[in-house]
């Protein structure tokens, strides 16, 4: 029964959220969500988990399906988003001051391709209100949901001092997070997608593991590692980067963030808008850069899939491509609480 309705109230809610601009249905979602987590109306979206645990980095996820960061940048909905059965959440991407982000409309929905592209910029409160957010947060973890915390750097900041935000975002967020991500590939921050080159992305991982060895002292706790790369990426950038992140000891890669690309998506309403493209135009290129991480890295190394994932079966063939876990998104957009559910349970049974 329960299943049933959390399908019903998105079906009849969609059409709403659809009808109003995009970046005003997210905050009035969002609004929501956080309002009415940890409450008895929580069971208008809540679902039971799928049971699937498995050990990656050191730590036991409950299932294999996560939410991808830049859906809560503030850590607000952390509980109310993991009572949709999610077994992991990613909050973020958080820089160490607040910002504002890229001037609006910066988010445009494309219904005929499942997508959407955004230019947000890191929009964000900043460290001090994120870490308080994530402190705030009880249930999901309770539950043994793991928690990412996604770190980016400000817009301001000279890509030449990019570490320093990195570090500092690091310093705040590790006692709080189950892993850290390192977003360099969002291509809405200038020069921002430069730290996948070979030379910037060895600065950065080195000067981030370690710091991480410090911070493990202190605080007598390895939190893993991960970057998050983007589709947009030639087989040597992927080679370099593999080559990169088993060097400098990070523990895992999320493969990938939006893509620039428009092939997909040419002569559909709002293509050709600047920002990064998700949904189903980017799931093949997701896949086929998931295929060669794994060539290049070996059948162990933890890859978190992601994108265009609007079915189970979809995030099954994540997993054939060589994912370790996916995330999802846009999909939960398009298709509502459901799908958390209909990937958990395809993949659960695809073992």
């Amino acid at each position: 029964m329960r299943s049933i309705m959390t399908l019903v109230p998105y079906a009849l809610t969609r059409p709403f959220l659809f009808g109003l601009d995009a970046e005003r249905a997210h905050d009035l979602t969002l609004a929501t969500i956080a309002r009415l987590q940890n409450t008895r109306a929580q069971h208008l979206w809540q679902q039971r988990r799928i049971s699937d645990p498995i050990k990656v980095a050191g730590l036991t996820f409950p299932n294999r399906v996560g939410l991808a960061a830049g859906l809560d940048k503030n850590g607000r909905c952390i509980d109310g988003l993991g009572a949709m059965g999610f077994g992991f959440i990613e909050v973020g991407t958080v820089t160490p001051r607040a910002q504002p982000g890229n001037p609006k409309p910066r988010i445009f929905r494309l219904p005929q391709g499942d997508a959407l592209i955004n230019r947000l910029g890191f929009n964000n409160d900043g460290l001090d209100a994120f870490v308080s957010n994530v402190q705030r947060a009880r249930s999901f973890r309770d539950a043994g949901g793991i928690l990412g915390l996604n770190i980016g750097k400000n817009a301001a900041t000279p890509i030449e001092q990019a570490a320093d935000d990195y570090l500092r975002c690091l310093d705040g967020v590790y006692p709080h997070a189950d892993y850290v991500t390192v977003n360099i590939s969002s291509p809405n921050t200038k020069n921002l997608r430069s730290l996948q080159s070979d030379e910037a992305l060895e600065a950065l991982l080195s000067a981030l593991n370690a710091r991480r060895e410090a911070l493990a002292r202190k605080h007598e706790r390895v939190v893993p590692i991960f970057l998050k790369i983007a589709p947009d990426l030639d087989d040597a950038q992927i080679e370099v980067i593999a080559a990169t992140l088993l060097k400098n000891g990070i523990d895992g890669v999320i493969a990938t963030n939006t893509t620039l690309s428009r092939d997909a998506v040419k002569g559909l309403p709002h293509a050709e808008e600047a920002g990064g493209l998700s949904g189903a135009p980017v799931f093949e290129a997701s896949n086929a850069v998931i295929r060669k991480l794994r060539g290049a890295l070996g059948d162990d190394y933890p890859i978190i899939g992601v994108g265009g994932i609007l079915s189970g079966q979809q995030a099954r063939a994540k997993i054939d491509a060589g994912a370790t876990l996916v995330q999802i998104y846009t999909g939960l957009i398009y298709r509502g609480p459901g799908l958390v559910r209909e990937v958990a349970q395809a993949l659960a049974t695809a073992r």
